[in-house]
């Protein structure tokens, strides 16, 4: 399988991210403000094209391996040839999307980058009834995409933030983010920690402030005032004189534990389920202080010029089967459980991605866009003393490209 490399890690600055709002077109002469385009109450025929922005690894039609597409089967079926533009990252992809001389009918946008499309009126509501399967996705991945009581997008897949360890190298077996922040315990695994190469990785030390200093008043990792993102800094900052590597591709940790240059790590369900198969001393762990995740959603573009096509893309990537491929290939968890049914995916990675675990999901803290107002999360919230994204990639850097 093809290692698919998360763009989350790219992100270098917040305010692409939140450009004001832009002007959309609406089809006719004139033009409307970018988000005014409502939920489709109905459906026509497709209009025999699709254009759409991913991250790598979202689409496959076969190029990679003959074996692994799911677009080609699309296009047979409904008529709507597919185009895509790869972004380069997640700020890259939040640019595309926000450039109103582009129309695009959808993206795939990852927790750092649907916040800020939403709040700047770049996409357009979904309307849930016209998608085949929707109620058949994750309860609580569905609820992630809810805002003012409008449905922004349909999940596609998700992940969990894992500890991993080395049962030969590590000192001694962790259990939850203390591993990996506190002082001793780093030191005594010194050069031989690895972490997410991404300022939303600050939510795991706040998570470890959350349970070490109370006074903080920490409760949403992703919303942090500006003490708390500090002292989350200083965590880091002192934690990076043990840090092997900071790991952007997933293979780049895969390598480090298998290499036996990695003790414990801050990992996905991916690297945990690929070294255990290869045969490798590693074991995965839900940290016992809290777990983060996050999950990749499609989403209709405020100017879509195909919805019809859009809306039979959105149920086609809902199918078990798609889900299926999609899993399997970029390693990820399907948002479909019905994708581990049948014969067509293994039982150990199901179990390995927690797949239809629903005391799992419901332990998971999802990520979403770090912002001013706090409690963005699925608490909503209107306090606005926090620090949003910028902030953040500040605070990462500094932190950790000491």
């Amino acid at each position: 399988m093809r290692l698919r490399a998360r763009a989350s890690a790219s992100v270098l600055a917040v305010a692409a991210l939140v450009m004001a709002l832009a002007v959309a077109c609406s089809g006719g002469e004139d033009e409307e403000p970018v988000g005014a385009v409502k939920a489709a109450n109905t459906l026509g025929p497709g209009e025999g094209a699709l254009t759409l922005v991913t991250l790598p690894g979202y689409m496959e039609n076969g190029g990679n391996d003959p074996r692994v597409d799911w677009v080609t089967p699309f296009e047979e079926r409904t008529g709507c040839k597919v185009s895509w533009k790869v972004a380069r990252d997640s700020q890259d992809m939040a640019s595309l999307m926000q450039n109103r001389s582009r129309r695009y009918d959808g993206v795939a946008a990852p927790p750092e980058v649907t916040g800020p499309l939403i709040a700047g009126e770049h996409l357009t509501p979904v309307n849930p009834d016209l998608v085949e399967g929707y109620k058949r996705l994750e309860p609580r991945l569905r609820n992630l995409l809810k805002k003012d009581g409008k449905v922004y997008g349909v999940p596609y897949v998700w992940g969990s933030n894992l500890l991993m360890y080395d049962s030969r190298a590590a000192q001694a077996p962790p259990s939850d983010w203390s591993a990996l922040f506190d002082p001793g315990q780093a030191q005594r695994n010194s050069g031989k920690l690895i972490m997410r190469d991404s300022p939303l990785a600050i939510a795991e030390a706040a998570l470890y402030l959350r349970g070490t200093q109370r006074k903080l008043k920490i409760t949403d990792p992703y919303s942090l005032t500006r003490k708390q993102l500090d002292a989350a800094a200083k965590v880091l900052a002192d934690q990076r004189p043990h840090v092997k590597t900071y790991w952007e591709q997933p293979a780049d940790a895969v390598s480090a534990f298998a290499g036996g240059e990695a003790a414990v790590g801050q990992v996905w369900p991916y690297q945990v389920d690929v070294l255990t198969r290869a045969g490798k001393p590693v074991q995965g762990v839900v940290p016992s202080g809290g777990v983060t995740g996050w999950m990749t959603a499609w989403m209709i573009g405020a100017r879509a010029e195909h919805p019809s096509c859009m809306y039979q893309w959105l149920q086609w990537t809902a199918s078990p089967d798609v889900q299926q491929q999609v899993a399997e290939w970029s390693g990820v968890a399907p948002a479909n459980p019905q994708a581990c049914t049948g014969d067509r995916l293994r039982t150990t990675f199901c179990d390995t991605y927690r797949v239809g675990d629903r005391d799992h999901l419901d332990k998971v803290i999802f990520a979403h866009t770090p912002s001013k107002v706090c409690g963005g999360g699925e608490r909503g919230g209107d306090r606005r003393d926090c620090t949003d994204y910028a902030e953040w990639t500040r605070a990462w850097h500094e932190a950790t490209r000491q």
